[in-house]
């Protein structure tokens, strides 16, 4: 992820108040800077680095902020700052895995103006949208709505219905997407290669929709994350080949590689049931219960069949919990 101010969109990709319903100066400050800090040996250490740096977007008038939650996870320190220049350190809340939201508490007063929160049900396809970077109009980008489809991510990760946004923003993480009424629609997770629809190459960027985080806002902002029991895990990189749903990496010491599964196995089915995608692997293992059920697998592995039992375990369970001093 780019962690630079020195670059600016060029005039022409900049959203201009006169075209625009609402305060664009007002949304523009409501995205702050964030930066966190991970410790070395944090799970999330090797795979999203010990130094992050994104957007957030505060959402209520306290302060509240909201991010991507890979930027705050596993952090010892977080700071957010503002088009201001007011800087103030910032607890990590709360993070949900299934949706990938994440909120911060700023301990000190931002100053910062709330961005409204809209719904994503909003928009449609070919709509335009406006990206909002911390670092006001020179670091937002007008865009569109090229797709609203399923998002599968190999590290057993799914959204039914993802927003794809073309042209893409370089500092992607946390950004705020917002709609032509001026409030939020989304918040930004990836720099895709195929935002259009899979199979067609057009660079832009993956935002979850707001409407996953309504359900689930008052849970997060009172246990740390949603309420329901924890999705089972299983550590397994999975990837669709030729067909096929293969094992491209596994988690150290993580459920499945525990239980025998080996990097390009193909996995085949899922407690007796036939597994036609990643997605397909995903919602079987999901539907099985809670964290710590035990699951078997087949599994082909160099033109045999193998069955293993992976005795699946909460994510959250190997992460390192902030501490609030």
């Amino acid at each position: 992820m780019a962690d630079s101010s020195n670059w600016t969109f060029p005039e022409n990709l900049q959203p201009d108040a006169d075209s625009l319903a609402y305060d664009l100066d007002a949304a523009l400050d409501s995205v702050v800077m964030l930066r966190a800090e991970i410790p070395e040996d944090a799970f999330t250490a090797q795979t999203l680095g010990t130094e992050r740096a994104g957007n957030g977007v505060v959402i209520r008038e306290d302060g509240l902020v909201l991010t991507i939650g890979y930027l705050i996870t596993e952090a010892e320190s977080v700071w957010l700052g503002t088009n201001s220049g007011v800087v103030v350190p910032g607890h990590p809340l709360a993070y949900d895995a299934a949706t990938g939201f994440g909120l911060v508490l700023p301990l000190g007063r931002l100053g910062a103006p709330m961005l409204h929160r809209g719904t994503s049900a909003s928009v449609s396809v070919d709509d335009e949208v406006v990206v909002i970077g911390h670092g006001r109009r020179m670091h937002s980008l007008k865009a569109s709505i090229v797709a609203k489809r399923e998002f599968v991510g190999y590290w057993e990760y799914l959204l039914d219905e993802a927003l794809f946004t073309a042209p893409a923003h370089p500092q992607w993480g946390g950004t705020a997407l917002v709609g032509a009424d001026g409030r939020l629609i989304g918040l930004g997770s990836l720099l895709v290669q195929e935002a259009r629809k899979e199979g067609e190459q057009l660079q832009g960027n993956m935002f979850v929709p707001l409407d996953l985080l309504e359900p689930i806002l008052d849970e997060m902002l009172r246990l740390g994350r949603r309420a329901a029991p924890p999705r089972p895990w299983l550590g397994m990189y999975a990837v669709e080949v030729d067909g096929h749903v293969a094992v491209s990496d596994l988690a150290d010491s993580g459920p499945a590689a525990r239980a025998g599964v080996r990097k390009g196995d193909r996995v085949m089915d899922v407690a007796g049931a036939k597994v036609r995608s990643v997605a397909d692997l995903f919602r079987k293992l999901w539907a099985a219960g809670p964290a710590g059920v035990e699951i078997p697998l087949l599994l082909g592995r160099r033109g045999a069949a193998v069955k293993v039992a992976v005795r699946t375990a909460d994510r959250d369970d190997l992460m390192k919990k902030p501490q609030l001093h």
